[in-house]
């Protein structure tokens, strides 16, 4: 990773910190930028200033605690919470979630999400595929990895996909890859999973623009990381990644603190604290992704919390499930407000759900035969909910959804469709960007 120093200020506490820029990862959770360019050149870069944003939840949350509270179930399998109306007439969803019933008209919750296996990961939820399907060598590519080659970057000095969300004490959710599409096409980390940091002494936030002083410095050290594999081919596609850097643009989409008050309080403060082996709670992704797509990111994606609830899930639904309420809440109707409703996508979902019965731990455990989903934006017919479960939330009743249909339907919102667009693996062979499944009628 390179870290960039600034300038240093003094806090609240009295103590001096340095601000640093980190720009991607040199290594093997980032974004190998003149890797990147070449991809951009071969294919040429896209117009489209469409972009989805994922929402992934780890561990994989509660399907029957939150779109579709199963009141007639037994108490066994009911569970402590009861449904409140949204502002769609006939859709009810948990009372934990007041603020998403209150915008209903703005989403789609997917109650019958179907196609999952019992794996922690976010291979599936990132790729559409399975763990356990055979794979083409390098392995399926994740969606952002997709979109990235099919339409490469909408803007300068931006790349078509940035991953916010952290390395991972459970590393198979962070498992998912660009696959057979290789490194030049992997999210883009901020708070990457380099090797190292490194800092490239002499070049600040104020001489970033300085582009010949920042390929000099990169000169310098270039022998240093060359030896370990992590940097080839240093040609005329390092300075146009230099712009990249000088440009700005990114830099600013990820300073969400320039956004006026009343926006930052509307996504509010989350909990940088590591929930289980997962993620933190950080509203602020959510204002985060929406500059990101707003500065012409394609595909951002987010981990949220820890949702593998195999004890005191009623607890961990009380503490969780209002702060997704509150980010989710605030991203679509920041969307809506700024007009970006039709050309940014929002998925929200985990890799699988829970049992219908409740454990001696007062807790669900793992259940892939049925999950759940929360969609907005991208221009779908919101204000529906899809799908329902049986009685007992067990199984897909009405209308079962594959997790590839609903990654059909994002394709086609950013403008890609999935009965003609193909990428080619390492031998050249073109593959469909999912195996047969189509659109969401329902939504399109």
């Amino acid at each position: 990773m390179i870290t960039i120093p600034g300038t240093v200020n003094t806090f609240c506490d009295g103590v001096s910190r340095r601000n640093f820029l980190r720009i991607g990862a040199l290594g093997f959770g980032g974004l190998a930028l003149p890797e990147l360019l070449r991809a951009e050149q071969a294919k040429g870069t896209g117009s489209s200033q469409k972009s989805i944003i994922m929402i992934y939840l780890p561990g994989g949350p509660p399907h029957q605690d939150m779109f579709e509270i199963k009141t007639d179930a037994p108490s066994e399998i009911r569970g402590e919470f009861r449904p409140i109306k949204t502002n769609v007439p006939g859709i009810e969803i948990c009372e934990l979630l007041p603020k998403t019933a209150s915008i209903m008209d703005k989403l789609v919750p997917i109650r019958s999400v179907v196609g999952a296996v019992d794996h922690h990961s976010n291979h599936q939820c990132f790729t559409g595929r399975l763990l356990n399907q055979p794979a083409p060598p390098g392995g399926w590519p994740t969606f952002g990895a997709v979109v990235s080659r099919l339409q490469g970057t909408s803007q300068p000095g931006v790349p078509p996909f940035v991953g916010l969300e952290p390395k991972m004490k459970h590393r198979p959710y962070n498992a998912a890859s660009p696959g057979f599409l290789g490194v030049g096409h992997r999210s883009f980390r901020p708070e990457g999973d380099g090797q190292a940091d490194m800092t490239l002494n002499g070049i600040t936030l104020d001489r970033l623009r300085d582009r010949k002083g920042l390929l000099a410095q990169f000169d310098r050290f270039r022998r240093d990381v060359d030896h370990r594999g992590l940097m080839e081919g240093l040609d005329v596609f390092n300075e146009q990644a230099m712009g990249i850097l000088a440009s700005g643009r990114l830099v600013e989409a990820l300073d969400y603190q320039r956004e006026d008050e009343r926006t930052q309080e509307l996504y509010g403060k989350g909990d940088p604290a590591i929930r289980g082996d997962a993620a933190p709670r950080i509203l602020e992704q959510f204002l985060v992704a929406r500059r990101l797509v707003e500065a012409g990111v394609r595909c951002v994606t987010v981990a949220f919390g820890f949702w593998d609830y195999h004890g005191s899930n009623f607890r961990l639904c009380r503490e969780d499930m209002p702060m997704l309420d509150q980010g989710v809440h605030a991203l679509v109707t920041d969307l809506y407000r700024r007009g970006l409703d039709r050309d940014v996508s929002v998925v929200v979902w985990g890799e699988f759900g829970r049992t219908p019965s409740i454990n001696a731990k007062a807790g669900r455990d793992h259940w892939p035969r049925v999950s759940c989903a929360l969609l907005s934006g991208g221009g779908m017919r919101t204000g529906q909910a899809i799908g329902s479960t049986d009685r007992l939330g067990g199984e897909a009743d009405e209308r079962p959804v594959h997790f590839q249909e609903i990654l059909a339907t994002l394709y086609h919102n950013v403008g890609l469709d999935v009965n003609r667009d193909t990428i080619d693996d390492l031998s050249g062979r073109p593959h469909y960007l999912t195996d047969g499944w189509q659109t969401i009628p329902e939504l399109i």
